[in-house]
């Protein structure tokens, strides 16, 4: 009896070490079919441009949650940051309170928040936004199209990752993963006190 207990003790840690994994999402959404696919957890790493090796962003257009057009040419001459981001990603909801608490701090002083929520349904994506209170807008990228439109600067590589533009419409930061409120903080603030072509 005590052989069969010995063997058994193997099979049943594997077992339960599987059921683990496949429950470790508990009563959260399920990722939805393809939505997987490439996915990559960041590693938190943070890279932060030169000023002069800095691409111009690419012409990103999108329709918003709430229906309006958000063209990201028209932000020019602020900072903006722009957070991709899916209500099925753990650590896109572990963020979302620093990404609002970041943006309460910069209304009103040149900087724009902007979500890019990607390979989502808008019913989720609306839930999200409704749980954790974010009041900046998102837009919509169901397919990853417009996410892809930075693949030629710092391609978001992870979901989530934020990119940060400057004041001259260039790519000039990326976080892959989650970021915290004050690394957010800094990186908007050092682009903020960058002086604009021209400003003496």
């Amino acid at each position: 009896m005590q052989r069969l207990v010995r063997r058994l003790i193997p099979v049943l840690s594997i077992g339960v070490a599987l059921l683990s994994v496949n429950s470790c999402g508990g009563s959260e959404p399920s990722i939805p079919v393809g939505a997987d696919a490439g996915y990559v957890a960041g590693d938190g790493s943070i890279v932060v441009l030169p000023e002069a090796g800095r691409a111009p962003a690419p012409a990103l257009t999108g329709i918003t949650l709430g229906g309006d057009t958000f063209e990201l040419s028209r932000a020019k001459g602020e900072v903006v940051v722009l957070n991709v981001w899916a209500s099925w990603c753990a650590p896109c909801r572990a963020e979302a309170p620093a990404l609002e608490a970041a943006w309460s701090q910069f209304v009103g002083k040149g900087v724009a928040f902007v979500g890019l929520n990607t390979r989502d349904s808008k019913k989720s994506a609306e839930a999200f936004v409704n749980r954790f209170q974010v009041t900046y807008p998102s837009i919509v990228d169901t397919d990853g199209q417009l996410q892809l439109l930075f693949r030629d600067t710092l391609p978001p590589q992870a979901i989530p990752s934020t990119l940060l533009v400057d004041k001259q419409g260039r790519v000039a930061a990326r976080a892959l993963g989650t970021i915290s409120e004050v690394s957010l903080r800094a990186l908007v603030e050092q682009l903020l006190n960058e002086k604009s072509v021209g400003q003496p």
